[in-house]
């Protein structure tokens, strides 16, 4: 085991030996090298390339004068007064030791990324450290540039002394933070509860709802009260929505939501705004044997029984009316409670019939005068020509 040394500002130590590590206060910092005081009767030369374990420019970009630090000695001439000394190699078996113990307690730790180089970003851990570009986010990454002089939280995925490798990973750190927030909000949902998320992404089958650590899923017919053929028509990626939670599965990490849900029914308003007796416009939504389904306001649809599609015997619905159309139908019965509305074309058409033809206008008198053949012969005009 190397020989320790601390440094002594007042007293003097003996001759420092290659290998001891001493304690001392940076007093002048040059172009290519520092100058540290280490209680000796001159003081330590520290060169530009024993500062770190990774390239600098300039020493100050690292050290300031008066900085207290602890150097390896790496030569003496006690002859010539020089003792050069390396900051590098005591950070570097602390630095392995250090991370070590961070790879055995799966500890997450952090570090500033020093460079960014083909492959990943390098990252000054007392040892160079890398993190390859697989490892830097959850999600792929095209630019590292902005990741320059960032701290960001890493684990220890590799550590190779003969080597010298360190491979970290942020990914890791990332998909565990995700893991605990996952689990954090499927403990917190219950059904019933109504709460705010992001549309994250569509499916044909629905819409997933980010609920800040959990996607959730609104099924397509829970997307909205009118009837949609994909979430797209109704929702935008990105957009804030309020959902209803339906039912949580923490083992399968599956969440069901609805929107449509999470407002008020239309059949609610409809309460204030249908009436038994009146006659309505409305479209035809979809056909049946029995009949046809029009929509009176959206979300609300009532059954027009094939019996009251016209005045005359029906065979198939498709006969009288086509899905888009549009008709014109009396309210037979309506039961909010129930979701149900009976309808009439045939009781609709009756109560409004066809208004009648204009009267055919009557021929101009050419003469100018107004009066007719008949009128100037009367009995004496033939009976043929009556």
């Amino acid at each position: 085991m190397m020989e320790e040394h601390e440094a002594m500002h007042g007293g003097e130590l003996a001759i420092p030996q290659v290998g001891d590590r001493l304690t001392g206060k940076v007093v002048k910092i040059e172009d290519k090298q520092a100058l540290v005081d280490v209680g000796y009767k001159y003081e330590a030369i520290l060169p530009i390339s024993e500062v770190s374990a990774l390239h600098i420019d300039r020493i100050d970009d690292v050290l300031s004068v008066g900085d207290e630090i602890r150097v390896q000695v790496k030569k003496v001439n006690d002859e010539k007064e020089e003792l050069v000394v390396s900051k590098r190699m005591v950070d570097a078996e602390e630095a392995w030791a250090r991370l070590a113990g961070y790879r055995d307690r799966g500890e997450a730790f952090e570090v500033k990324v020093h460079d960014i180089v083909k492959g990943g970003l390098v990252a000054d851990v007392g040892l160079r450290g890398f993190i390859p570009a697989s490892q830097v986010s959850t999600s792929f990454v095209e630019d590292f540039s902005d990741y320059k002089g960032k701290t960001l939280k890493v684990k220890v995925l590799e550590l190779d002394r003969e080597q010298n490798r360190v491979i970290l990973s942020h990914r890791a750190v990332l998909e565990e933070e995700a893991e605990a927030k996952k689990a954090e909000v499927l403990s917190r949902l219950r059904p019933g509860d109504v709460v705010e998320g992001r549309v994250a992404r569509f499916a044909d089958f629905g819409a997933f709802i980010d609920l800040g650590g959990v996607d959730g899923l609104v099924h397509i017919s829970e997307v909205s009260w009118e009837h949609v053929e994909h979430p797209s028509e109704k929702l935008k990626i990105g957009d804030v929505v309020k959902v209803k939670v339906l039912k949580v599965d923490p083992e399968s990490e599956r969440v069901s939501l609805s929107i449509k849900q999470a407002e008020a029914s239309p059949w609610e308003r409809a309460k204030d705004e249908i009436r038994v007796g009146e006659i309505r416009e409305g479209i035809v939504r979809r056909l049946a044997s029995f009949g046809a389904f029009v929509e009176l306001m959206p979300g609300v649809e009532g059954l027009v029984h094939i019996s009251q599609l016209a005045r005359r015997r029906v065979a198939t619905p498709s006969e009288v009316v086509s899905p888009g159309q549009r008709v014109r139908v009396k309210v037979l019965a309506f039961s909010p409670e129930e979701k149900r509305v009976s309808l009439s074309i045939r009781e609709a058409e009756e109560a409004e019939p066809a208004p009648r033809p204009e009267p055919a206008a009557k021929e101009e008198d050419k003469s100018g005068f107004g009066v007719t053949i008949g009128d100037l012969l009367g009995d004496r005009l033939p009976d043929a020509w009556k």
